[in-house]
């Protein structure tokens, strides 16, 4: 852990998975003692819970082969293999150079993805297909891509480099997500300037993302800290939270250090620089999780995945509440739209982080698999997170979470 009253030790530790856990579950354990101020936790919830995620699990993999929950799952919406046929077009370019755009276009994609709120779907000409939510925005942030939004070589389209991204104004991105006031996208102008700190971020960092500041040039730096042709997940992590550190607007700092995804909460209480602190990372998480199917495409095996952890966000969230193994200990909370940083939300976020390990695991004995067979990150897509969306469309019409959360488009 280090010296916590070491500022750049401090920040090393909040950006560690370790820390992630460490915070969430310190807080479960006040659930567990009743001693939280806004939600109750019921363990006895636990294992019905459980059965409906493994039930879910079955229902969408018979087989069991469950893909990562990634960005990529949402490219083929409908079932449509939309990045397939994108990578079919490159049958000529060399695998390096897809891994690349690979790159490009995921890391953009998930940026992009926070929450679109209730009204906004994508009308997909190519398809007739009307797509809404996350599947909806991964569908729009492709064709995007393809159109070279995000690059600043109209020669070379699938790219997303600094010269594309700084200049990119809010009505770029109402016009690539199709956003008019009959179809409002939550954030638009909170994910413009998303992109452009990206493109910032880019050109700070030639160490990381090469002399023409690519996103894709990330993949070159990390594919060389490979040893034996193995690569840990939280050396991904690592870059991309050092690497995209400094692109999220109006975050806590410590020592001119943007902390990013870090939010407040009374119950820690640590007597150093990060007491009252919680670590999420989520979307830097997911991003993660997204990018080691590129590795392992490219042939880099990549050890360490359940050092990561489960993804607090308002669909595994959702699963807890709407299964009654949350509730509130006030149902004012259930009444308005909270802020991200409220501490009932980030009590929220914690309790499910740290559930989602405790569900893992009698998940796994209920499909009769080991950890190994089916890490984390198996289980949170085709289970939790799957599992949140189905109970959530059945116990409200427009399928929305049970609490509401205020997105800036950063968050969730």
């Amino acid at each position: 852990m280090g010296n916590l009253n070491d500022p750049a030790q401090a920040v090393a530790w909040l950006r560690s998975p370790e820390a992630i856990r460490a915070r969430c579950h310190e807080l479960l354990a006040l659930g567990e003692r009743d001693a939280l101020p806004n939600f109750h936790v019921h363990f006895d919830a636990m294992p019905a819970a459980a059965d409906y995620v493994a039930k879910v699990i079955r229902e969408n993999y018979p087989t069991l082969e469950i893909p990562y929950h990634a960005r990529w799952r949402h490219f083929a919406a409908g079932g449509i293999d939309r990045w397939g046929k994108l990578a079919a077009e490159l049958k000529d370019v060399d695998q390096d150079e897809i891994a690349r755009i690979r790159f490009d276009l995921c890391v953009t994609s998930v940026l992009l993805d926070a929450g679109a709120g209730p009204d906004w779907k994508y009308a997909e000409a190519e398809t007739g297909q009307t797509i809404a939510r996350s599947e909806g925005l991964a569908v729009a942030s492709l064709h995007a891509f393809r159109s070279g939004l995000f690059s600043g070589d109209r020669a070379q389209p699938l790219r997303a480099d600094a010269a594309g991204l700084c200049p990119i104004p809010p009505n770029a991105i109402e016009k690539a997500f199709q956003v008019t006031e009959k179809n409002p996208l939550v954030g638009v102008e909170g994910r413009a300037a998303l992109m452009r700190n990206l493109g910032a971020a880019l050109k700070a960092r030639p160490d990381l993302f090469g002399r023409d500041a690519r996103i894709g040039g990330l993949y070159d730096y990390l594919r060389r800290q490979a040893q034996d042709g193995k690569l840990p997940a939280r050396t991904i992590l690592s870059a991309v939270l050092d690497g995209f550190g400094p692109i999220w607007p109006s975050r806590m700092t410590m020592d001119g250090v943007n902390l990013g995804d870090v939010w407040r909460h009374r119950g820690i209480v640590s007597g150093d620089l990060t007491s009252g602190l919680v670590p999420f990372h989520k979307l830097s998480q997911w991003l993660t999780y997204s990018l080691v199917e590129i590795f392992e495409d490219a042939g880099i095996a990549i050890t360490g995945l359940d050092d990561l952890t489960g993804l607090p966000e308002y669909r595994n969230g959702g699963l807890f509440l709407d299964l009654g193994v949350l509730s509130l200990r006030h149902e004012a909370l259930g009444q308005f739209a909270l802020p991200v940083e409220d501490e009932a939300v980030v009590e929220w976020r914690a309790l499910t982080l740290a559930l989602l390990d405790r569900i893992a695991d009698r998940v796994r004995e209920r499909l009769g698999k080991t950890k190994a067979e089916m890490p984390l990150a198996r289980i949170l897509e085709g289970g939790t997170w799957a599992a949140g969306r189905k109970i959530a469309r059945e116990k409200r019409p427009d399928g929305g979470p049970p609490l509401r959360v205020v997105s800036d488009g950063t968050v969730f």
